[in-house]
């Protein structure tokens, strides 16, 4: 039986009111991670030495934020990010999670292509349609 939105918030409310530091509940139609992040601050992102693109060959294309919320690099603080200045995406790749109400929420690119810049800091309270990356597609 899948769960409904209204079970998600029910689930969502006990843990607020619980102890509980981390859930994860897998179903074959979902895939719920919480973990309670009150007091925890983002590292920040480790220095990787970027090597020079080529200057773009037409118009770039932005990654835009779906929704208002904390976005984030990596999947948990000390790990790598999910993509760095020159990676290669496809439209299916995760580049990015977006934290609301203690739930993330991955982000896709949506386009294939080369990602040439990232637009904000880990970490950073980002608005709807925020640019977050920007990429040369293919």
């Amino acid at each position: 039986m899948p769960l409904s939105e209204d079970d998600v918030r029910e689930i969502l409310r006990l843990i607020d009111e619980s102890d509980v530091e981390e859930l994860r509940i897998e179903t074959d139609e979902l895939s719920l991670h919480v973990v309670r992040g009150e007091g925890v601050e983002a590292p920040e992102p480790a220095r990787v030495e970027e090597t020079p693109l080529p200057e773009p060959a037409g118009e770039l294309v932005s990654i835009p934020a779906p929704m208002i919320g904390t976005f984030y690099r990596a999947e948990a603080p000390g790990a790598q990010p999910f993509v760095e200045v020159g990676a290669r995406v496809e439209a299916t790749t995760v580049v990015c999670l977006i934290e609301v109400m203690k739930m993330m929420n991955s982000v896709h690119a949506g386009v294939s292509g080369t990602i040439v810049e990232i637009c904000v800091e880990n970490a950073e309270l980002v608005e709807y349609g925020t640019p977050l990356f920007q990429v040369q597609p293919e």
